[in-house]
């Protein structure tokens, strides 16, 4: 599981380390400009759905059709620069790293 207390407490902006779970991605289309994405949260959601709202991340890669290694299901630990785009938080270009089931429920 993701630290709970880093996603709760997300700056508006600044450099933050975040883990969490690839809940889809977002692959842009032939005509559009290349731009990969993905929704990271803090967890999976559990059987029956979640109860409440969670904060979620989108990572963005500039000039990237594809990440390798990050799909929907995937563990990652990212290190980037967190801003706002709307209300919603965004991560450009972060770092990653592909952690495995057992590291996060450390």
């Amino acid at each position: 599981m993701a630290d709970q207390a880093g996603w709760g407490q997300l700056p508006q902006r600044g450099r933050v380390e975040l883990r969490g779970y690839v809940e889809s991605v977002t692959y842009p289309a032939a005509s559009a400009a290349p731009v990969f994405g993905a929704m990271l949260a803090p967890d999976v959601a559990p059987p029956g759905g979640r109860k409440q709202r969670v904060q979620r991340v989108r990572l963005r890669w500039i000039g990237q059709r594809k990440v390798p290694g990050v799909d929907a299901g995937t563990w990652l630990r990212c290190t980037g620069l967190l801003t706002l785009d709307g209300e919603s938080p965004v991560m450009y270009d972060p770092r990653y790293e592909i952690l495995e089931m057992e590291e996060d429920h450390a």
